[in-house]
C-alpha cells in the first residue's frame, strides 16, 4: 500500500500522542490511522501502563474499524511471543510494574533521591526494577502528599522515567502502609551498663544511644541495621539493634559497611552457584580454530581474569600499503551466561563487578570469571573475536567479527610489556618481542594517529591506588604511571566497541550503547563564567565538540591555575549512562559506541556479545525478544547500579584514608581547595587522595561571601579569601574513621582576591542588608 507523502503530515499533534513519546532522532514516520511498526507500539506500552489497553491504543493511533480488529490480533501475537502479558483489561511487558504498586523504600542514590523497590517481586523476572521516589513540593501539595522515608513500605503511583541514566521508574507516594523511622546502620559500641552507642557510618550521621534490652546480642565493633526508637528533649537519640551484619574489628571489613549501605548484592545464591559449577568447557561448535594465532593478554599484575586478547600485524594488501591490520579477542561469556537462567538473574541484579582496595565483590562466580570465561595462557578458551583492518592514516577500512576458539600466547602485565618495548626485555617477553611486541606498538602508532585526528577529550586526572599492609590497614597511596601499555589496550578495546555499535546498528539489532551527552547549557554558562575570571573565552552556542575543551586545557597548560581549570572541566561534563538510544559519546567524540569488551564484569557487554551472536547467527547464546523488549529498563538499571558501585568504592576509600589518618590528629598537611560551598571548604590531600572540610566559622573574624563564578570564598573587609585550585596548609583537626569524615583548620592565609570578586562583593552589599548570614558567621550582638 502507498501513501500520499503528505499523509506524514497528518499525525496527531494533540499532547500526549505516541509520536510525541517517540525517543529523540526516531526516524519512523507514524500516519494518523494507521498501525505503528512493533517496535513504537511496544514502547508505548511500556511508557503508558496506564494506556496500553487495546481501547486506549486505538484512540492514541486513530484506528478504527478493521485496522483495530488487525491490532487485536497483532496484541495477541504479542502475548503469543511472551513479548506482553494481559492484567485484567491492560497489556504490560512481562517483568512490568503495573500502574499502582506496594513499594519498599531501601536506599538513596547518590544526588540523596529515596530509591524503592516492589515489596514482592519473583525471581525469574529478573532483578526487581528500581523507582525514584518523588517527594511533595513546597506549595499547593505541602501536607496532601505523605512525606516517605527511608524503610517506608508505601504504596505507589508509578509513571516511566523522562531522564536516561537513572531508575527505570518514578513513583508519587498514594499512601504510606508501614513506617520505619530513620531505619539505618551503625557500628555498635559496648558500654559498661551493658546497653551500647551506634556510631555512624554517614559523614552526616549522629551517635545514638542503645538501651540494654535492644541490643540484640551484638558485640563491640558489630556492623548492625538499627530504628531510632525515641528521640528526646535530652540526651542522645535512643535506638533498637535489629540485625547484627558482622564485625568491622579489621579494617579488612571497611568495604563491607559500603556493600551494606548501598545494597549491593555479594553473597551469590545456590542457585547461582550450581549453575557455574555444572558448566563445562566450551565445544567447536559454530567456532573457527584460531588456536594459532597468538593472541596475548596485558592486564594489571595483580589481574585474576583475563577477559582480552590482542595481535597486530601489517597488512600485505596492496591497495593499503603500510595499514594493520588489529586482532581483538574477547572471552565468550555470552556461551556460558544464557538469558534467563540463574546466572543471567543474578549478573543483571548486580549490573557490574565492585572494586575495592581490598576485595572484589563479581558480577558472575568465579568459576565462571576466573576460569572457564579468563583466557589463560595456553589454555583453549571461547572467545568473540573483531579483526579490524586500518590504513596508515589511522582511518579504518573494514572490520568483521569471528565466534572463535583461541590458545593465549602470554599473559603479561603492563609493565612488563612496557620494560619490553623500553629495552629490558625478560624471560618471557624476550622470544615475543619482535613477533608479537613490536607489531602491536606500531599498531598502536597508527592508532593514535586516528584518535589524534578525532580528538577525544583530553582530560590527564590522576589516579590513585591505595596499597594495604596484610592486616588491611594503609601501606601507602601512589599514582601508578600512565604508561603506553596502557594507551594502547585502551585504543584498541575503544575500537573493537566502535566496530561492535557499527555492525549491531547496521544489521538494525537492537542493543544497548555507551553514550555521553554534551554538557548542559547551564553547565557551559557555570564554565564560562569561571573562565572568564582567568581571561579564557568559551565561545557561547549549543554545538560544544570535545576539542573545544582540549583548547581550554591547553591555554591552561603550565599555569599556576591548571588544576583549577581541568576540575572545572571535569565537572562541566555529563555523565555516561547505557542506553538503547544512541546519542553518541561526547567525550570520545565517537558517534557509535558500545561496551563490548568486558562481559565478565559488566552486564551491558553481555547483551552487545548476545546480540553479536543473534544478528550475526553464530549459534546459541543469542539475544532474546524479551531482552530485545526491555533494553529500556535493563538500560537504566545497570547505569543506577554503574552509580552505585562508584559511590561505594568512593566511600571505602574515604573511610581507609580516614582510617590511616585517625593517629595524627593536629599534624599539619599541604592541600589543595577542591570544592568551594557556601558552608566552608573541600580540601584535598594530594599524597592521599582524601577529602576532608574547613567550616566557614573556622576561616577567621571576616564575613566571608560565596561567588560561584569565582568559585571563592573572599572576606568582605580584607579582600583575601580562598579560590578553587589554591595549594593551602591546614591541620588535621577531627578524623571520623567509620564515617570516612575529615575535618581541617586552615593555616593558610587567604590570597588577595581578583578585582572581579571584590567588585561583586561591592555590587551585591545592599542586596546581603537585612537578610541571612553565611552558615558559621557571627550574627550581630543583639541577634546572637
Amino acid at each position: 500500500m502507498t501513501h500520499d507523502p503528505r499523509d506524514r503530515m497528518k499525525q496527531s499533534k494533540r499532547p500526549g500522542r505516541a509520536g510525541r513519546d517517540l525517543p529523540p532522532g526516531a526516524d519512523i514516520p507514524l500516519i494518523h490511522g494507521e498501525i505503528p511498526p512493533r517496535e513504537v507500539l511496544l514502547r508505548f506500552i511500556a511508557d503508558h501502563p496506564d494506556k496500553a489497553s487495546k481501547r486506549e491504543i486505538s484512540k492514541e493511533f486513530g484506528l478504527k474499524g478493521e485496522k483495530r480488529v488487525e491490532l487485536k490480533q497483532i496484541l495477541k501475537s504479542f502475548e503469543e511471543e511472551g513479548l506482553l502479558e494481559k492484567r485484567r483489561k491492560s497489556l504490560v511487558r512481562p517483568g512490568a510494574l503495573p500502574p499502582v504498586t506496594v513499594l519498599d523504600i531501601t536506599t538513596r542514590d547518590v544526588t540523596g533521591d529515596l530509591i524503592g523497590r516492589p515489596a514482592e517481586w519473583l525471581d525469574d523476572l529478573g532483578v526487581a526494577p528500581a523507582v525514584t521516589i518523588r517527594q511533595p513540593s513546597v506549595g499547593k501539595s505541602a501536607g496532601k502528599v505523605p512525606v516517605a522515608g527511608l524503610g517506608d513500605r508505601v504504596l505507589a503511583k508509578i509513571f516511566p522515567a523522562k531522564d536516561r541514566g537513572g531508575p527505570a521508574y518514578t513513583a508519587r507516594v498514594i499512601k504510606i502502609l508501614d513506617k520505619r523511622k530513620n531505619a539505618g546502620m551503625g557500628v555498635f559500641r559496648a558500654m559498661p551498663d551493658g546497653g551500647g552507642r551506634i556510631m555512624p557510618i554517614d559523614k552526616r550521621g549522629e551517635e545514638l544511644a542503645v538501651d540494654s534490652d535492644f541490643t540484640a546480642n551484638a558485640k563491640d565493633g558489630d556492623l548492625v541495621e538499627i530504628d531510632v526508637a525515641k528521640i528526646g528533649r535530652y540526651g542522645l537519640p535512643r535506638a533498637q539493634v535489629k540485625a547484627v551484619i558482622g564485625s568491622v574489628a579489621s579494617e579488612k571489613a571497611i568495604s563491607m559497611i559500603a556493600i551494606y549501605a548501598h545494597g549491593i548484592p555479594h553473597v551469590f545464591p545456590d542457585s547461582v552457584l550450581k549453575e557455574a559449577a555444572d558448566a563445562g568447557p566450551a565445544t567447536m561448535a559454530h567456532r573457527e580454530d584460531w588456536r594459532d594465532l597468538p593472541l596475548i593478554t596485558i592486564d594489571p599484575a595483580d589481574a585474576k581474569d583475563h577477559d582480552d586478547a590482542v595481535y597486530a600485524q601489517a597488512d600485505d594488501a596492496p591497495e593499503n600499503p603500510g595499514g594493520v591490520i588489529v586482532t581483538v579477542a574477547i572471552a565468550d561469556v555470552s556461551y556460558y551466561v544464557r538469558s534467563g537462567t540463574a546466572l543471567d538473574r543474578e549478573a543483571l541484579k548486580r549490573g557490574n563487578s565492585v572494586y575495592f582496595p581490598d576485595r572484589v565483590v563479581p558480577m558472575l562466580p568465579e568459576r565462571i570469571s576466573n576460569d572457564l570465561c579468563s583466557l589463560k595462557e595456553g589454555v583453549d578458551r571461547p572467545a568473540l573475536a573483531v579483526r579490524m583492518v586500518f590504513s596508515k592514516e589511522g582511518r579504518k577500512a573494514s572490520h568483521t567479527f569471528h565466534r572463535i576458539m583461541m590458545k593465549s600466547a602470554a599473559k603479561l602485565s603492563y609493565q612488563q610489556a612496557q620494560a619490553a618495548i623500553d629495552g629490558a626485555p625478560d624471560d618471557q617477553t624476550g622470544p615475543i618481542l619482535e613477533t608479537i611486541l613490536k607489531p602491536l606498538w606500531h599498531a598502536y602508532r597508527v592508532l593514535t594517529v586516528g584518535r589524534d585526528r578525532r580528538q577525544p577529550l583530553e582530560l590527564d586526572m590522576p589516579e590513585r591506588k591505595i596499597l594495604l599492609k596484610e592486616d588491611g590497614t594503609v601501606d601507602r597511596v601512589v599514582v601508578p604511571p600512565r604508561l603506553d601499555a596502557h594507551k594502547l589496550i585502551e585504543e584498541m578495546m575503544i575500537q573493537a566497541n566502535v566496530a561492535a555499535a557499527e555492525t549491531l546498528e547496521k544489521r538494525q539489532q537492537s542493543l544497548i550503547y555507551r553514550v555521553h551527552d554534551a554538557p548542559s547549557l547551564s553547565k557551559q554558562e557555570i564554565l564560562r563564567e569561571f573562565l572568564a575570571t582567568l581571561d579564557i573565552s568559551l565561545a557561547k552556542g549549543g554545538n560544544m565538540r570535545a576539542n573545544n575543551f582540549n583548547g581550554i586545557l591547553k591555554k591552561a597548560e603550565d599555569k599556576p591555575f591548571q588544576q583549577m581549570v581541568s576540575e572545572m572541566v571535569l565537572r562541566s561534563q555529563s555523565q555516561a549512562i547505557y542506553s538503547p538510544e544512541n546519542i553518541g559519546h561526547f567525550g570520545l567524540n565517537l558517534m557509535k559506541y558500545a561496551h563490548f569488551t568486558s562481559p565478565i564484569r559488566r552486564y551491558a557487554d553481555l547483551i552487545v556479545h548476545r546480540a553479536l551472536v543473534a544478528s550475526l547467527k553464530l549459534g546459541e547464546g543469542g539475544i532474546t525478544m524479551e531482552e530485545e523488549a526491555a533494553l529500556d529498563d535493563i538500560a537504566a538499571e545497570i547505569s543506577t547500579f554503574e552509580r552505585r558501585a562508584m559511590a561505594a568504592e568512593r566511600d571505602t576509600v574515604d573511610r581507609l584514608i580516614a582510617h590511616h589518618l585517625a593517629g595524627r590528629i593536629g599534624e599539619e598537611f599541604l592541600g589543595r581547595v577542591s570544592g568551594v560551598t557556601r558552608a566552608g571548604l573541600f580540601i584535598v590531600l594530594p599524597a592521599y587522595g582524601a577529602d576532608g572540610f574547613v567550616p566557614i566559622s573556622t576561616l577567621g573574624r571576616d564575613y566571608y561571601i560565596y561567588d560561584e563564578a569565582h568559585q571563592a570564598l573572599s572576606g568582605e573587609k580584607t579582600g583575601l579569601g580562598y579560590r578553587l585550585g589554591d595549594e593551602v596548609q591546614v591541620r588535621l583537626a577531627e578524623a571520623v574513621p567509620l564515617a570516612g569524615a575529615l575535618r581541617f583548620e586552615m593555616l593558610s592565609e587567604g590570597r588577595q582576591m581578583p578585582t572581579g570578586v571584590r567588585s561583586f562583593h561591592k555590587a551585591n552589599r545592599r542586596d546581603r542588608a537585612g537578610s541571612r548570614r553565611q552558615p558559621g558567621t557571627r550574627p550581630p550582638r543583639g541577634r546572637r
